[in-house]
């Protein structure tokens, strides 16, 4: 279990003797490693003095800062079955460590997560805080259609089999890490396991809040954008626990694939004018179309993804919805280019004459979209 320190003088040894107590009640051979990120104050005197009293207690130096690089040189140096961090602050209640590392030693999850956004957990945290983690996580789940509820709780713990297929591929070093690492290893399809927990905010924590949504911004869009392109080849990264592999679904012909699609297709644009009508009475045409074409555009690509290709694993789903956006956006051109150049042409257009202009472009665009998702899904399949 690694702890990740900066300048924690005052902190560290009070947190270090109360987790290396509380992990002799469990029935594992456990150690702690004091990983220190370039502290100029006190902490690396502390963490070499504890690694000398404390024989479950081992301390390693980085002269560069990050959480990321501290967490990588831990692990990547442990020979353990299990390894993990949390934060030296011990805002997690240490009662949910034997739940964080069952599933790992059992074989039956690949990582676990501590989550302070699931239904069970108990947190105590000021509203700021807790609103840009809402809407961090609203973010990932948006984008990279994330499932797990909590990016970055400080408590978390991986197989060291899998953390060494994953490691080489996390390219950050410092807050991002986490996100990094447990979207990539969702994209691969492994098994990530959570557990709620108690959590109290440190009023002392000197995360610089604005930089890191900057960085974590940038991050979402670097990751997302090597997951689309193919660079981040998650291909070779298999679920190590599992004692037998899924045997692959039987691929659908051509034939097959475009009746299966063109039956999807005509609910989701029997869905989306009833959504449409629905949203008409309302708002302008416009933001009906919008909102419409989003949703039944989210819901076409799973379907497709599930009924038509026959792929049921979560590996490469981010690229899957990230084509689905993309038919999305040409759907939408497709769309309001129609209501555009028909309320132009006659500015007084009945409803039913702004459908037929809107069947009319939505099938163009389901015909671009079966083109462009059977060639991703096809490649990534």
């Amino acid at each position: 279990m690694v702890i990740p320190v900066h300048n924690e003088e005052k902190s560290l040894e009070a947190s270090v003797r109360h987790l290396d107590g509380y992990l002799r009640t469990l029935p594992y051979s456990t150690t702690i490693t004091i990983a220190d990120n370039a502290s100029t104050d006190g902490t690396w005197e502390i963490a070499e003095r504890l690694a000398t009293e404390l024989t479950r207690v081992r301390a390693i130096h980085l002269d560069e800062k990050g959480r990321g690089r501290a967490l990588k040189a831990a692990w990547s140096t442990s020979r353990a079955e299990v390894v993990g961090y949390m934060d030296v602050d011990l805002s997690t209640d240490l009662r949910a460590l034997a739940p964080l590392l069952a599933p790992l030693l059992s074989g039956h999850s690949d990582l676990a997560i501590g989550t302070r956004l699931a239904h069970g957990s108990r947190i105590q945290r000021g509203p700021k805080r807790d609103i840009l983690s809402k809407g961090y996580n609203l973010l990932l789940h948006t984008v990279l259609s994330a499932q797990f509820t909590d990016a970055q709780c400080g408590f978390k713990a991986i197989r060291r089999d899998v953390a060494e297929q994953l490691l080489p591929l996390v390219e950050d070093d410092s807050w991002f890490f986490d996100t990094e690492l447990l979207v990539l290893a969702s994209e691969a399809g492994l098994r990530i396991h959570e557990v709620p927990v108690d959590w109290v905010d440190d009023p002392d924590s000197r995360v610089d809040i604005a930089k890191t949504v900057k960085e974590d911004v940038r991050g979402v869009a670097r990751l997302l954008g090597g997951l689309v392109s193919g660079r981040i080849d998650l291909r070779e990264v298999v679920s190590t626990g599992s004692p037998t592999a899924v045997p692959a679904a039987r691929k659908k012909g051509l034939p097959e694939q475009l009746v299966t699609f063109a039956a999807i297709g005509v609910m989701s644009t029997l869905a989306y004018l009833v959504l449409y009508l629905l949203l008409r009475v309302s708002v302008g045409a416009q933001v009906a179309n919008l909102v419409a074409l989003l949703v039944t555009a989210v819901a076409n690509t799973a379907a497709n993804r599930r009924l038509t290709f026959g792929i049921s694993r979560r590996q490469g789903m981010v690229k899957h919805h990230a084509a689905g956006l993309i038919a999305f956006g040409l759907g939408l051109g497709l769309t309001s280019g129609s209501l555009a150049v028909l309320h132009a042409a006659a500015p007084g257009a009945a409803h039913t004459t702004e459908l037929v202009a809107l069947f009319v472009a939505n099938a163009t665009a389901t015909l671009l979209r079966f083109v462009i998702l059977r060639w991703v899904m096809h490649i990534r399949g």
